[in-house]
């Protein structure tokens, strides 16, 4: 029985991890899909990664307008008038951010290039393994 070498071994390693790249980026190009047409509510952004922090401060009340209990202090006021416009500015840019568009712009991108890395490195090693493969037997007869 002949040993395989590591040529062969090699070649065979690449075409497997190049059809695994095209395997997962088609996956994840069918997810991707799946969700912008058939499970419409399957990634619903919320991100508050960037919302202003807190003020270090604690108001008792909870009402539409901010009203300051007698133990804020005028620096708590001025850190929490300074984070209330912080936050108003946040909020309005948030509107303008589609997170789902780029959420899936990325995933489709990502997707792409490991097809389009992938498709080649497999077709490419596998052409060589099924070459070796016809000569070996071309050898043999």
């Amino acid at each position: 029985m002949e040993k395989p070498n590591v040529r062969v071994l090699y070649l065979y390693a690449f075409a497997l991890v190049g059809l695994a790249l095209v395997v997962s980026g088609s996956v994840r190009l069918l997810d991707l899909g799946l969700k912008m047409y058939v499970f419409k509510k399957a990634d619903q952004p919320q991100d508050y990664r960037n919302m202003p922090p807190y003020p270090p401060i604690t108001i008792n009340q909870k009402t539409d307008e901010v009203k300051y209990s007698e133990t804020i202090t005028p620096e708590q006021k001025i850190a929490l008038d300074n984070w209330i416009t912080e936050f108003k500015y946040w909020n309005e840019n948030q509107k303008n951010i589609d997170y789902l568009a780029s959420s899936r712009q990325s995933t489709a991108s990502n997707s792409f290039a490991m097809i389009l890395i992938g498709l080649p490195l497999y077709l490419y090693h596998w052409r060589i393994v099924r070459k070796e493969a016809r000569e070996n037997n071309n050898n043999i007869q």
